[in-house]
């Protein structure tokens, strides 16, 4: 019986991570997609696994920030989330916040942040948004 109980701790602490994962993930696209909106470039090199040009570079470390500091996330979930090394996104977020010694940068990093703690949670829809008339079927 013990035996059994040790499995099913081990499932759940799986299943867990799993979810945690997966909403991490949804976080990160959230940011990429706000930047890739702010910044004029394609979400799709925003998320890329290359480097890329250096205006998609940016847009990425800033989509690392913002993932890191508006959701409170650590740099391991959010290299996690983009599928980067740890050592990455350290760099990143540290690029990133030199920037914001410009007034400019600073506001502007300042409101792409704001919007992103604003956002809802993922929830299911409400009802009225679900089955047979409503926009999510």
């Amino acid at each position: 019986m013990v035996y059994f109980s040790s499995y099913i701790r081990l499932k759940r602490a799986e299943f867990d991570m799993a979810r945690r994962l997966e909403e991490d993930r949804r976080k990160a696209h959230l940011a990429a997609g706000v930047v890739a909106y702010a910044t004029g470039v394609a979400l799709q090199e925003v998320l890329s696994a290359t480097r890329g040009s250096a205006a998609a570079a940016i847009a990425r470390q800033t989509a690392m920030y913002l993932t890191h500091v508006a959701f409170e996330m650590s740099l391991c979930r959010v290299a996690s989330a983009f599928g980067r090394d740890p050592s990455t996104v350290a760099h990143a977020c540290q690029r990133i916040e030199e920037r914001r010694d410009d007034t400019a940068v600073d506001d502007w990093l300042h409101a792409l942040e704001r919007s992103l703690k604003r956002a809802p949670s993922a929830l299911s829809p409400p009802a009225a948004l679900s089955g047979g008339a409503g926009l999510v079927q």
